[in-house]
């Protein structure tokens, strides 16, 4: 039991010091989900209160079932695009069919969560990069931004396409609201003060508290839009009835929201589990993610993921468990069942104030700068992504980035390097010469080492390469050793074309010797040789003795 749920080790290893600071920490943690689940909301098109629900029994499924002793669960700016994005073009936003459907969506995406950790396939966090992410990051923070500020003035923006939405912008701003401009403005500013100059305070909740005094104090909302009546008490549980809806297209669609959610909850979990000393499982984060997506689903809610704000507030308040979510859920469901009625005074501008300046940051900046200077290429995947998914939409653009990188990784793959290794004079040791200037080539031999797996897409490339770079020796070779050390696999196909080497370099009068082969390369070579009734070649267990047996023989 403690195997499938770890939350449940608390009862063992829980210590009486730890309760006050998860409580605090938990009550932190409430402080931002509670602003953010509403404002999250409306990035979907949804009731404020369908945020709220998918904040409560996520987080407690999570706590339960999760790896993480700081990783929050809730509704995310990514996902919540997502999932609007892949909704809209199947019904009318605020209609019932809608909402239905994005809980249907969370229920698939959970479905497929928890299918692919029983299956092993945590190891997908790992087919997204960095750069990738950081890409994908800037991008949606720029779409989500233009798609707030039409309520943050005070005027709705109905354009989907980014160039669309932002010469709408522009053309409505004589519709401007001043009076939502103030609120919204300075709720924005307030936010960013006390991030910078007090962070542990909770800086949405109080830009909510203060934006719901000013409408209560003046009475008039002065044409203020309102985020109105928010159904006071719990979800009921259960799965909306959808009509017309090909169920097989929406979890191949799903599939999309799984791979960026998942990932990007592994980003902030390997992240927090690092600073905090300890490891994560992803299987098991899978499987966790999975439930709480169900979960979710069932209390009305939408598809989530691991939220890094909430995360890092976690964190800073000391929390030490996974009670932290238990107790910042209980608080939810207290405002849910007491103070519903104050939410509704909420204004909606305010709402856009706290997601716009939550994605301000998403913004990486200084790791585009890191990445600028360590790889150009890898920056310019970065900014593809980042244009991708504002010009023609978050999953193309990710798809275009990875496709990119694939391409990039079959390129260096199918092009290995390949480096002429020379004796340190005085030892047993033998360096490139490329990069080791006291590496020095013995008269009549080259000893070559191959950085890359010998598979059928780079074989017909190494063989090439090696008989160019010996007709480019001054010297005339009589022996070629192959240092295969950082050949970690020999398919069929190399290894066919390696005999072809050998026997190329015998018919020249060059013999060729194997160092340092694992058992998978030898075995393979040894089998070639034997099929095809051919003299076999030599494996010695180091470079050095393959050196001193073409020595020997030259004597």
């Amino acid at each position: 039991m403690f195997n499938i749920f770890p939350g449940l080790s608390l009862t063992k290893t829980y210590k009486q010091e730890y309760l006050l600071k998860d409580i605090f920490a938990g009550l932190s943690v409430a402080a931002i989900v509670l602003p953010i689940g509403i404002a999250y909301s409306a990035i979907i098109g949804l009731p404020p209160q369908a945020g709220l629900y998918s904040s409560i029994l996520p987080m407690m499924a999570y706590a339960l079932m999760g790896s993480s002793r700081q990783l929050i669960m809730g509704p995310d700016s990514a996902t919540c695009l997502l999932v609007a994005t892949m909704v809209a073009p199947l019904a009318a936003a605020g209609s019932d069919q809608y909402y239905a459907l994005c809980i249907m969506v969370a229920l698939m995406v959970g479905a497929l969560c928890i299918v692919g950790g029983i299956f092993k396939m945590g190891m997908i966090a790992n087919f997204l990069s960095k750069p990738i992410l950081t890409g994908y990051l800037n991008g949606l923070a720029i779409s989500i931004i233009l798609g707030q500020m039409g309520k943050l003035f005070g005027y709705n923006l109905v354009s989907k396409e980014f160039f669309d939405t932002l010469f709408e912008f522009f053309s409505k701003l004589e519709l401007t609201n001043i009076y939502t401009l103030i609120i919204g403005g300075g709720s924005f500013v307030l936010i960013l003060l006390l991030k910078k100059f007090t962070p542990r305070l909770p800086a949405p909740l109080i830009s909510v508290i203060i934006g719901i005094a000013i409408i209560m104090i003046f009475k008039d909302d002065k044409g203020i839009v309102l985020v109105g009546e928010i159904p006071a008490g719990l979800p009921t549980l259960g799965i909306p009835k959808i009509e017309n809806v090909n169920l097989i297209k929406l979890a191949y669609e799903s599939s999309g929201i799984v791979l960026i959610s998942f990932c990007s909850m592994m980003l902030t979990n390997k992240s927090f589990a690092s600073r905090n000393g300890y490891t994560i499982n992803p299987n098991k984060d899978f499987i966790a993610l999975g439930v709480a997506d169900v979960m979710s689903g069932l209390s009305h809610g939408f598809a989530i993921s691991g939220a890094d704000s909430r995360t890092a507030v976690n964190n800073a308040s000391g929390g030490k468990t996974q009670l932290v979510s238990v107790f910042a859920a209980f608080a939810i469901v207290l405002c849910l069942l007491f103070f519903t009625g104050y939410l509704s005074l909420l204004p909606v501008t305010v709402l856009s104030a706290i997601i716009i300046s939550a994605c301000i940051g998403l913004f990486d900046i200084k790791y585009s700068k890191k990445l600028y200077k360590l790889s150009k290429v890898e920056f310019y995947i970065s900014i593809i992504t980042s244009v991708s998914v504002i010009v023609i939409g978050v999953m193309p653009g990710v798809l275009i980035a990875v496709g990119l990188s694939m391409l990039r990784l079959l390129k260096y793959a199918s092009h290995p390097r390949v480096f002429i290794q020379g004796e340190l004079k005085g030892s047993t040791i033998f360096q490139n010469i490329e990069n080791n200037p006291d590496a020095v080539q013995i008269p009549g031999l080259v000893i070559f080492r191959i950085e890359s797996a010998m598979v059928f897409f780079n074989s017909d490339y190494l063989k090439t390469k090696l008989l160019e770079m010996i007709d480019n020796q001054k010297e005339k070779v009589e022996c070629v050793i192959l240092n295969a050390d950082s050949v970690n696999m020999l398919d069929v196909t190399a290894a066919d074309a390696l005999e072809h080497l050998y026997y190329e370099l015998h018919s020249r009068g060059i013999y060729m010797k194997l160092a340092r082969a694992n058992a998978q390369f030898e075995k393979m070579v040894s089998s070639i040789s034997k099929y095809e009734k051919e003299h076999e070649i030599v494996n010695y267990n180091s470079v050095y003795d393959a050196v001193q047996a073409y020595l020997k023989d030259k004597k």
